[in-house]
């Protein structure tokens, strides 16, 4: 596929349009914040359309990796891009009401779009994983590459998942129904004070940390893995270093801290603490997992430079320089 092939795509049709309307969404943020469970109305749906087209334009970049597959990889996406223009329409069409699109069971109609949005949301998640094991069975020849899709897709996927967490009613909320059934907050009422923009809880536990880290694995370690390969390209030292197999090792621990740290978040927000406030056994183990992974991490950089300066004419460490070009 080239890249005029690319820019057809109705997954990248779909993420700039996302675009494109963000940017009146960010001034009615500004211009109207209507409040909605005490925010601004208008920060959901702007999020939404930023995380829709991160996905779909990632989406469309994995379906042109395929050697197999890509027939039917290009319809899901498809598919998978219908649906979240779906999902974006009940959001923002909720926002324009001055009121909530997720887990509103008030009325006939709001039960009906909450309905649809789960629907949507549970199929694009099996578009993902069906994509996601056609791209396990269509490998690159890049080890460090495959790697990075395979784990994250597996971890978006995990993700993705933890939104069912949410959508289970509180016991206040079973005790004193209100039309809503279910909450994004654990330990506290959805609408608390929360972080800048993002909005998550700075007094409980809140699903969407662990929700939004999962999701964005499948950007974050393919992009790691652009990353390392660049640097290896640009400075003569590093190339010695990065080799495709230290490359590999350094995307497998990279792998095994963000399935980590899904893991961990969803445990914290589960006990209710906040993101910002790790405690007890949450904290001990959070900083037992980062420090064996970046002890690791220097182990295989410093192996690596160890080998590398050893095959030299005189062993002599080699100073970083610009590669020329």
């Amino acid at each position: 596929m080239t890249a005029s092939d690319l820019r057809r795509s109705p997954l990248v049709l779909v993420g700039a349009a996302m675009l494109v309307l963000a940017v009146p969404t960010a001034v009615l943020a500004v211009v109207h914040p209507v409040q909605i469970t005490g925010t601004n109305g208008w920060v959901k749906p702007l999020k939404f359309e930023l995380s829709i087209a991160l996905y779909a334009v990632t989406l469309a970049w994995l379906v042109t990796r395929l050697r197999r597959g890509r027939r039917l990889a290009e319809v899901l996406g498809a598919a998978a891009g219908a649906l979240l223009v779906v999902e974006m329409a009940v959001i923002l069409g909720a926002a324009a009401l001055g009121t909530t699109s997720h887990f509103n069971v008030s009325t006939p109609a709001h039960t009906a779009a909450w309905a649809v949005m789960g629907i949507s949301i549970a199929a694009v998640w099996l578009i993902t994983a069906v994509v996601g094991v056609l791209l396990w069975r269509s490998p690159s020849g890049d080890a460090a590459f495959d790697l990075s899709v395979r784990v994250g897709v597996v971890v978006a996927l995990a993700g993705m998942a933890v939104a069912f967490l949410m959508t289970s009613p509180t016991a206040q909320q079973l005790t004193d129904f209100r039309g809503i059934a279910g909450a994004h907050t654990v330990g506290s009422a959805d609408g608390g004070p929360g972080l800048p923009l993002l909005g998550w809880s700075t007094a409980a536990g809140d699903l969407r940390v662990p929700h939004f880290v999962g999701m964005h694995a499948l950007q974050g370690l393919p992009l790691l893995v652009l990353g390392l390969s660049l640097v290896a390209r640009r400075w003569t030292a590093a190339a010695a270093v990065l080799t495709p197999r230290v490359r590999l090792h350094l995307v497998a621990l990279a792998g095994a801290g963000w399935a980590a740290a899904l893991g961990l978040l969803t445990w914290q927000a589960l006990v209710g603490q906040s993101v910002v406030a790790p405690a007890g056994a949450v904290l001990a183990a959070s900083s037992a997992v980062a420090l064996a992974l970046v002890g690791a991490a220097v182990v295989v950089v410093a192996r690596a430079r160890r080998a590398a300066c050893g095959a030299g004419p005189s062993g002599a460490r080699t100073a970083l320089s610009p590669t020329a070009t």
